[in-house]
Parts: structure tokens; C-alpha cells; sequence
């Protein structure tokens, strides 16, 4: 099993997203977090929808996993908000050691 993750989740909003992922930095949840625009298709409401949305990546320790996922549904406005999580399989040393210290365990 991996030890850490990189956790995704998207917005409608830019602001939202930007707020959301420093509510997460600011608990330790994650030691870095990615905001960048997508143009989303989901079937919603019975029937095809397209969007745009602004995507989050939190990287992060795979023992946060659980907390961050409940932490994102808790701040979401989205009825069902995307929370996937995908193993790190490899990366920098120093990198993975810097998530380390910047997430919290507590």
C-alpha cells in the first residue's frame, strides 16, 4: 500500500475552490494543493450535463485519506462532491518527505 495520495475533488466555482483547498492546507490536511479550470460531462439529474469546473488535487499521506475525504464532504456544497483518492506508486524523496512534514496526524 502507498503512504500517501493525491485526493481529487472539483467546484463551480473558482473563489470555492480556492477557499476549499486553503481550509485544507490551513488543517494540515494535505501539504499542497493544485487548482486549475476543466470543462466536466456527468450524468446528473436524469439526463446528460456539462459544466465547467475547477479541480483540486490535494497531495497528501494515505492515513489522512479518510479525514480529508470526510473534511471535503463536511465544506462541499455539491449534493455528491467527488472525492477519489489515488495512490503515489513513486516520487522524490525529499518530496514525499516534505508531505510528511507539512500534514498533520492529529
Amino acid at each position: 500500500m502507498s503512504d500517501f495520495l493525491v485526493v481529487t475533488t472539483t467546484h463551480d466555482d473558482e473563489t470555492k475552490a480556492r477557499d476549499l483547498a486553503a481550509k485544507v492546507i490551513g488543517e494540515r490536511l494535505a501539504a499542497c494543493a493544485q487548482v486549475y479550470p476543466i470543462r466536466s460531462v456527468y450524468w446528473w439529474d436524469g439526463e446528460v450535463q456539462s459544466g465547467e469546473e475547477w479541480r483540486i488535487d490535494f497531495k497528501t499521506r494515505a492515513e489522512l485519506g479518510g479525514r480529508l475525504s470526510t473534511f471535503i464532504g463536511e465544506q462541499h456544497s455539491y449534493d455528491v462532491p467527488e472525492v477519489v483518492a489515488v495512490p503515489v506508486v513513486a516520487g522524490a524523496e525529499s518530496y514525499l518527505n516534505w508531505i510528511t512534514a507539512e500534514t498533520s496526524a492529529s
